[in-house]
């Protein structure tokens, strides 16, 4: 792909994104959904920069598409047909299987994506970076710690898939939560 083109492609899945999620706001924030999803792409840009993907097309496409079939009406077969087989392969394996018991939702996803090209397991890494800011106000302690844990389960599962990444998530963690001000 050209440069150009690269833009166009990843143009046309930001704006996918948000058509889909439409008037959605990032949770406890005023801020709209697209914002976080930006976020996302916007890290895994910088990773490309210290760690090349072979296929940044992929990873960044993937990252705003990551939560569009879990949080909106837009089916897979859209995905697939706008952006092909291994875009929407990579969105399924970031989306969580509603039918399974929230305990399972988690590792069946962390399998489905270690089944993926790595770019999959960058998206999901830079997902977690951008979470792991301050928590919503009103998470319990507990709620933030079990956060925090299956934040380290994720680096566990996927940091061999992309180190700047990987490294970057790590610090996030041990400074999450930061102090609540």
């Amino acid at each position: 792909m050209t440069a150009d083109s690269l833009q166009e492609a990843w143009l046309e899945a930001w704006q996918f994104a948000a058509r889909a999620h439409g008037s959605q706001v990032t949770p406890g924030e005023p801020l709209p959904y697209v914002v976080h999803l930006g976020a996302v792409a916007m890290e895994i840009l910088a990773a490309h920069q210290h760690q090349p993907f072979e296929k940044p097309e992929l990873a960044v496409r993937c990252a705003l598409l990551h939560d569009t079939l879990e949080d909106t009406a837009t089916g897979a077969a859209a995905i697939e047909k706008t952006f092909g087989i291994e875009v929407a392969a990579g969105v399924r394996a970031l989306t969580k299987n509603a039918s399974l018991p929230k305990e399972k939702k988690m590792q069946d996803s962390l399998d489905r994506i270690r089944a993926q090209p790595r770019e999959i397991w960058a998206v999901k890494l830079a997902d977690r970076i951008t979470n792991l800011q301050s928590p919503p106000a009103p998470w319990s302690p507990e709620k933030i710690a079990a956060y925090r844990e299956e934040a380290r389960a994720i680096h566990a599962a996927l940091a061999e898939g992309h180190a700047f990444l990987a490294a970057r998530l790590k610090r996030k963690i041990e400074a999450y939560p930061p102090n609540r001000t």
